[in-house]
């Protein structure tokens, strides 16, 4: 569900497929910290929609419980705050079903940016991509969980963002903190 004055980005949390410390393919556990947290972020900074992809579909109806608990259930009414925030909230099983809404929702294709701790060769610059989203050009921002995104899925994208560097040479945030550093310098204040 899309809020009036939303963003033209949309950012996806992707499970699978992601890749593990060494480097195979795996699909990872959808956490209800990630959740909460990136949903109160993206509806803090505008964000039009927030996706979670998982293909499992034990980890979908857990997140469906989750979701059903603050949108309709007691959480609705005892957190309206996070209802409204999880409003922006859609479950569905792979990439390529969040590209599928998402151009039949803006009549043509998103812009498909991922993310990544390492430095990749098809990098867009965060000034750029915050100009396309000023010019209500659709993106979707793709997060990967576990230790990132599948290098097909970096591959396939039109740009990678430069990774966030640290004051020191240790690299591996959460994909909350790291979510929340992305859409600030993409939505945020330019006042700073």
């Amino acid at each position: 569900m899309t809020y009036p004055g939303a963003s033209s980005l949309n950012i996806a949390l992707i499970h699978h497929p992601v890749v593990n410390k060494r480097a195979e393919i795996i699909g990872s556990a959808v956490t209800n910290l990630d959740l909460h947290d990136i949903a109160r972020m993206a509806r803090t900074f505008g964000v039009a929609e927030f996706f979670i992809t998982t293909p499992y579909k034990d980890q979908q109806h857990l997140m469906e419980e989750l979701l059903a608990h603050w949108r309709t259930g007691h959480g609705a009414t005892y957190n309206p705050a996070r209802k409204e925030a999880l409003g922006i909230v859609s479950l569905l099983d792979s990439i390529d079903q969040v590209i599928e809404q998402l151009t039949g929702k803006y009549g043509r294709k998103p812009l498909v940016i991922t993310t990544s701790a390492v430095k990749q060769s098809n990098l867009i610059s965060y000034g750029a991509l915050r100009r396309k989203i000023d010019k209500k050009d659709p993106v979707i921002l793709l997060l990967g969980t576990a230790h990132g995104l599948a290098p097909e899925v970096i591959q396939d994208a039109e740009g990678t963002l430069p990774p966030i560097a640290g004051a020191a040479d240790y690299n591996h945030l959460s994909v909350r903190s790291a979510a929340s550093i992305i859409i600030d310098r993409l939505l945020g204040s330019k006042e700073k």
